[in-house]
């Protein structure tokens, strides 16, 4: 039995191939099914099966067309109510791919349909634990009361993965190997190790979650200090309930506009995925400036946060050899249907940012309006400015009315990325109100 770990970086998602006697199955794959295919012939082995722990939020995943391109069978659990072809697999249930033996264990906490499996061959037991078991903590139990097939209140939820902790994992060797779908860096859970895989053994020892506690401790200790839901969570899950289209159809779909000064739709919002200096320095009427730079971009994260599902956009490019990378991060969403266009822009455009003096700022602060736009976890931690107005980035569209607007504002995060969206979302909304970025010159007051 032969297990790859793929890793998408600004997902923070893993997706595995288990390869056994020349069989193949992919757990947990994300849109784009090409670099399994890719793995598959390097190992002269059939894809004969894609394995799903749950329907996922935050990604969406390419089993759909797998199926369709391999032949594959699709497993996952009857309580997801998939409206594709596919054959239930839950608790009780096992499956031989080559040698190797898949079993199924109802898994509730981070969703009531969540599965985890166990792969067995000549004395080698691994686990695939989806979002139910992260390397130093477990999945979050708050997603699931809008979404989905099963919907479960976060109490109700969080309960259920007392359970599944003291219960589900018992009979499983200490030196089971632990393989789970996402690491540090994921909104699906909190605290999560930089560690891509563990030990069943050392999770008994480290993980807060297998400690000897009382349901109501556990439930606590769980429900507190989640990271903030991003719009599109709700939409991920359903879309990976329905199936997604065929990832290189459903990209090379949107249309493409170069050297362009002005979009056919006006009043359309238009998310800039340049660079923070190269977009003050000229773009489009209505942008949002989302920088996708490279990966360490948390781009896919705040397009979603930022971007209602279904909200039609226009997106920005630096340059043409960005346009397909731009669309398969976009696509890993599901937020490729809602594009009106991938555009390059000409020199023509003029509508630019505020330039503000750093000096003035620091011997003035009392003349600005101060947004401080960090996540709601980051701000119980300490305010960097004292008096600043403090909106979250992912609330700040909707919640901009309640700022003054009777002074220059500047807006800040941590370090300088989110800012960069924060100061451009307000440019929008206040028109006859400067608006100042401080992007990475907070890191001079932090």
């Amino acid at each position: 039995m032969k297990i790859k770990q793929f890793k998408d970086d600004p997902l923070a998602h893993y997706s595995y191939a288990l390869v056994s006697n020349g069989k193949m199955a992919l757990v947990d794959p994300s849109r784009n099914p090409m670099q399994y295919y890719k793995y598959a012939e390097e190992n002269n082995a059939k894809i004969v099966a894609v394995f799903e722990t749950h329907p996922h939020a935050d990604f969406v995943s390419g089993h759909l067309q797998i199926q369709q391109e391999t032949g594959s069978t699709v497993y996952i659990s009857k309580n997801v109510g998939v409206e594709y072809t596919h054959t239930p697999f839950d608790e009780g249930d096992e499956v031989k791919i080559g040698d190797a033996s898949i079993k199924a264990i109802h898994t509730p906490g981070h969703s009531p349909d969540s599965l985890t499996f166990i792969a067995e061959e000549n004395g080698e037991t691994i686990m695939f634990s989806g979002d139910t078991l992260f390397i130093g903590d477990v999945g979050r139990p708050d997603l699931r009361e809008k979404a989905g097939n099963m919907k479960a209140k976060r109490v109700e939820l969080a309960k259920q993965m007392y359970n599944t902790m003291q219960t589900k994992f018992n009979e499983l060797p200490d030196d089971t190997i632990i393989y789970p779908a996402h690491g540090a860096g994921s909104l699906c859970g909190k605290n999560m190790s930089d560690a891509s895989s563990s030990t069943l053994g050392n999770e008994r020892q480290g993980n807060w979650a297998f400690k000897d506690q009382t349901e109501e401790e556990f439930v606590e200790e769980i429900l507190k200090d989640q990271p903030f839901i991003p719009a599109y969570f709700g939409f991920s899950v359903e879309l990976n309930r329905k199936g997604a289209l065929n990832v290189q159809k459903a990209k090379y779909e949107v249309p493409v506009k170069l050297y362009v000064d002005s979009v056919e739709k006006e009043g359309i919002t238009v998310v800039d995925t340049r660079d923070g200096d190269a977009y003050k320095k000229g773009h489009l009427p209505n942008s949002i400036n989302i920088m996708a730079r490279s990966e360490s971009d948390k781009y896919e994260t705040w397009l979603g946060a930022i971007i209602e599902p279904k909200e039609e956009f226009y997106l920005v490019a630096e340059s043409v050899d960005q346009i397909d990378d731009l669309l398969e991060r976009t696509a890993k969403i599901g937020y490729e249907k809602q594009m009106k266009g991938v555009v390059t822009l000409s020199e023509k455009v003029s509508k630019s940012s505020d330039d503000f003096n750093l000096e003035d700022f620091k011997a003035n602060k009392d003349k600005y309006t101060i947004v401080d736009i960090r996540n709601e976890s980051e701000i119980a931690e300490g305010k960097i400015f004292d008096d600043a107005k403090a909106i979250p980035l992912n609330e700040l569209r909707n919640r901009a009315d309640e700022l003054p607007d009777d002074k220059p504002f500047m807006v800040h995060c941590a370090g300088g990325y989110r800012s960069a969206a924060g100061s451009s979302i307000l440019e929008n909304k206040f028109k006859n109100t400067k608006v100042y970025d401080l992007s990475e010159a907070i890191k001079e007051f932090s």
